[in-house]
């Protein structure tokens, strides 16, 4: 730490000596991180994370980091506070243990010659666990991963996970609909044609007075639970419609209360030409490819794994992922003189499930809108293709995002920028057959949809706070002689907050 270079003349005055000073850094060091935060789940958080950092472990430039995290926070959800009245009613914590040393780690291998030392190689191998308490479906997380990365030029960055497992524990799968309230208010929107309990008395129990209107509601989740097995199970007579939608709902409640089991490997490949901090005249790609389950499946031909009642194949009880990654995304800048920027970015992604899966594990699956995204829409919001907010949480597997931003100074350390967003979600390639969210051809690109708008920035040197709002231009949900314009109003524009740029 602290390097200074001091430069003397020697003694014949004919040459330069570079002097250089180091001071070691101490072999072991302790960190705090605190953060105070708001969110859609908790109305205030508090966030402690305690570090420990191990330098040259092995004496060989190996480092090894241990990570804390506890997080409480305060919950206005009426099913949690109805059982936890205290402030503080959510919990999180977990761990993570990093290893990195500077070389190319191989069981029974020698890389030298194929990755050789002058690319800066580098090894992880990661360990991490978190456990939620009275926050969504109350997930245990548990992950490793064992990669590497290596940089021929300044320019050129590969980075290999050869392992990234994940497996994902629902504890609470019975608070879905309380979590997903959309969810539980279509569903609890078709019962209201069934409620009579003169004409379905098997169905009565399932109800309960609704303490903010008259009428009745479904009770969670014994009520949820047994409206749907009525109609799945033809134990009552429903229309198609009303079928088809209840089948609908219960088929993602199956799909995000279920336990997940992620074996994965991916490459990524990266490249940009930016010679500074200061060049604003640059690009930059990114290739991502990621494959799962191929191998788990290729043991299933030796080793006899159970099948569940879909025969899915099950690894301790888990129907293990099995789907085709590919991302890219690629940036550039154009330097418009006197520190004006255009700024432009594209990304696609696509992944497809087949084998053991029909569907991608909700972690590894896309949304759109945010900070960082389509600014005219929040979080998951948008999409997938012309739906409305049918969901909590909309999110498909294949995406589609065009950003371009102008960005110029304003007076002093404020900036300003003026944005246009367009993209959008579908489902393609696996369970999902409603037309309005699959991509079917270039006729779906008409779903894409366009948000405009203005931000204000304060740039701190070492990082920027930035506030954007955003305008729905272009909303494929509405009806199509809607579509533009409809919702360009500061009533129905988006305030997004985020550190730094968007890309």
């Amino acid at each position: 730490k602290y390097p200074s270079i001091a430069f003397t003349k020697d003694s014949l005055q004919t040459g330069l000596y570079a002097n250089i000073y180091l001071t070691e850094r101490p072999k072991y060091s302790l960190g705090m991180d605190l953060d105070v935060s708001h969110s859609n789940i908790q109305q205030v958080g508090l966030a402690f994370s305690p570090s420990l950092q191990a330098r040259n472990l092995f004496k060989g430039a190996e480092n090894l980091s241990l990570t804390g995290r506890l997080n409480i926070g305060s919950s206005n959800d009426q099913s949690i506070t109805a059982t936890d009245n205290r402030l503080f009613n959510l919990l999180e914590f977990g761990a993570d243990v990093n290893l990195t040393f500077p070389r190319i780690w191989f069981p029974f291998a020698n890389t030298s010659k194929l990755i050789p030392t002058y690319t800066l190689p580098q090894t992880r191998l990661s360990l991490g666990t978190s456990f939620q308490k009275n926050i969504g479906l109350d997930k245990q997380t548990f992950n490793t991963i064992l990669g590497y990365n290596w940089s021929p030029n300044d320019f050129k960055r590969n980075n290999v996970e050869l392992l990234n497992i994940q497996f994902v524990n629902n504890v609470n799968p019975s608070r879905f609909f309380n979590v997903y309230q959309n969810s539980y208010e279509r569903l609890d929107g078709i019962a209201d044609s069934y409620d009579d309990a003169n004409q379905f008395p098997e169905l009565a129990e399932y109800f309960e007075p609704n303490d903010d209107a008259d009428g009745l509601e479904l009770i969670i989740p014994s009520g949820t639970t047994g409206f749907t097995d009525a109609i799945i199970d033809r134990t009552v007579s429903s229309t198609t419609e009303d079928y088809n939608e209840v089948r609908s709902i219960e088929e993602r409640r199956e799909r995000l209360t279920e336990n997940n089991l992620i074996f994965a490997t991916n490459y990524t490949f990266s490249k940009h030409n930016q010679r500074s901090i200061t060049d604003n005249s640059f690009h930059r790609f990114r290739l991502k490819v990621e494959s799962a389950g191929n191998l788990l499946s290729a043991l299933s031909y030796v080793v006899p794994f159970n099948q569940n009642s879909n025969e899915d194949l099950l690894v301790f009880g888990v129907p293990f992922s099995q789907y085709i990654k590919t991302e890219f995304d690629y940036i550039k800048y154009w330097d418009m003189s006197r520190s004006n920027v255009l700024a432009f970015r594209s990304f696609l992604g696509i992944a497809i499930p087949y084998g053991n899966a029909d569907n991608i594990p909700f972690v590894r699956s896309y949304f759109a809108g945010g900070s960082n995204d389509n600014r005219a829409w929040n979080p998951y919001s948008l999409g997938p293709g012309k739906t409305n907010e049918i969901n909590d949480f909309n999110e498909a597997n294949l995406k589609l995002a065009l950003n371009l931003e102008y960005r110029f100074p304003v007076v002093g350390d404020i900036k300003g920028a003026l944005f246009a967003d367009a993209g959008n979600i579908w489902n393609v390639f696996d369970s999902e057959d409603d037309p309005d969210k699959t991509f079917n051809g270039i006729d779906s690109l008409a779903d894409i949809a366009l948000g405009t708008g203005f931000g204000i920035r304060y740039d701190f040197t070492y990082f920027l706070i930035r506030v954007d709002l955003g305008f729905k231009t272009y909303n494929p949900a509405e009806e199509i002689s809607k579509r533009w314009f409809r919702d360009y109003n500061f009533a129905n524009s988006v305030l997004q907050i985020g550190i730094n740029y968007p890309f």
